[in-house]
């Protein structure tokens, strides 16, 4: 009976969106400079309420102008989960859009749409995280999450003097943003730091009020930890709250991900002892400039099947120097 009534809510809510996706059509802003009809690009993120989100959203929104076309940007207001996500999916396919650019919240879950979508002749690029299958892909643009863990696990070695235990608090287990991040954490610790001990990862999957309640049974468990490595940006705010409860804010090092202006604040205030930060507005708009180059047959040799942005360590030390890598307010 729950699997029936998810099914009728899921089948109610992509009904809703797709009327208000139609209801977009047919407005002034649909022609083009040159009198044409604008492409019209989907873009689906994991959780439009995250700023992670709210950035790479800002970064489409102004490649969408620079380009002349129609951005529909829709998504989950606030649970990061293919079931929330592929409503959103399956009216974009229901509206036929131009192109199509993904965030899946599950490499396997999405995989189907993906498929439809290229059944349809509408090139898909995923953005952040991908689907299992990346041969019906357009692109698939990220940044280096494999990398990014192990800056995260050298950071972290550096700042807890190389020995001590460490907790891992991250998004999803199935995000593949999220298991390469852990990988390259757990990773580096493995091969270069012996004295370190990883006691365990919990996942918040976008809530963090997860991450405190995680953190603050770790802490309990293991009062000597030294470190915690917040892999995505909800579980770093969980992870703050949990620290400032505790009293141990500072005490603890606290390694994050992403650059939000909150974060900033609390790296200033020293519960962030370093934030790797990515590029999601250069995501989003790599991502845009490929489709379209894709539907209008344009630059196509020079698209990238994968391309992966760098990110970089801020610290308290730096942040003077890393201004253009915060992300922006939307």
């Amino acid at each position: 009976m729950k699997k029936l009534l998810r099914s009728v809510v899921s089948v109610s809510a992509a009904a809703t969106i797709a009327v208000t996706l139609a209801a977009c059509g047919g407005e002034s802003g649909d022609t083009a400079a040159d009198g044409s009809t604008k492409l019209t690009i989907g873009f689906v993120p994991g959780i439009a309420s995250d700023p992670f989100f709210k950035a790479m959203q800002v970064g489409a929104e102004e490649k969408a102008r620079e380009l002349d076309i129609k951005l529909l940007w829709q998504g989950a207001a606030d649970e990061y989960s293919p079931q929330s996500q592929l409503p959103f999916v399956d009216a974009m396919l229901t509206q036929q859009v131009d192109g199509l650019i993904l965030v899946p919240t599950d490499p396997n879950a999405l995989q189907p749409s993906v498929t439809k979508a290229a059944a349809m002749k509408i090139p898909v690029v995923t953005v952040d995280t991908t689907v299992a299958d990346e041969s019906a892909l357009t692109s698939f643009i990220t940044g280096d999450n494999l990398d990014g863990g192990r800056q995260a696990a050298r950071t972290m070695a550096e700042q807890i003097g190389g020995s001590g235990e460490v907790f891992i608090l991250s998004g999803s287990p199935t995000a593949t943003t999220n298991q390469l991040r852990e990988q390259g954490f757990k990773d580096e610790i493995a091969q270069n730091f012996p004295g370190i001990t990883v006691v365990g990862t919990e996942y918040a999957n976008s809530q963090p009020a997860k991450a405190t309640s995680a953190l603050n049974t770790t802490l309990l468990k293991y009062p000597e930890l030294k470190g915690v490595f917040a892999a995505d940006g909800t579980s770093g705010t969980g992870a703050v709250a949990s620290l400032r409860n505790s009293g141990k804010s500072g005490q603890i090092k606290l390694i994050g991900y992403d650059a939000y202006e909150n974060q900033i604040d609390d790296l200033k205030a020293g519960v962030y002892t370093a934030l790797v930060a990515q590029q999601p507005g250069a995501e989003a708009a790599a991502a845009l400039g490929y489709v379209v180059d894709k539907i209008r047959g344009n630059n196509v040799d020079e698209i990238e099947k994968s391309l992966v942005l760098p990110n970089v360590v801020i610290t308290a030390d730096n942040l003077a120097e890393m201004t253009a890598h915060v992300y922006p307010a939307n």
